[in-house]
């Protein structure tokens, strides 16, 4: 028995680039203290004392900081965490 011919299939133009990762964002509000922010991203994520407050720093100063970056899936999972804990987060496709 041979095995059937392979098919070809035409690729649409407008095929969604998969390499381009996305992010979470985590923005500055009035409400969480630093130390709180600093210990959501250790937590959360898993991250060393001076990568936490180096980000929590970012956020302070900055308005915001990029915390994670991976699928849309992974990041939106992490955006609802951080929502968990009240924070302000958002999922953007990186550039």
């Amino acid at each position: 028995m041979t095995a059937p011919a392979p098919v070809e299939v035409e690729r649409p133009e407008t095929v969604e680039r998969l390499d381009v990762p996305w992010i979470a964002i985590v923005w500055n509000d009035p409400i969480n203290l630093m130390s709180y922010v600093t210990y959501v991203f250790q937590k959360v994520f898993g991250y060393g004392k001076a990568k936490a407050e180096k980000l929590m720093l970012d956020v302070h100063h900055k308005g915001r900081a990029v915390v994670a970056n991976g699928t849309r899936e992974e990041m939106e999972r992490d955006v609802e965490i951080l929502h968990s804990y009240g924070l302000w987060a958002t999922v953007k496709k990186d550039d």
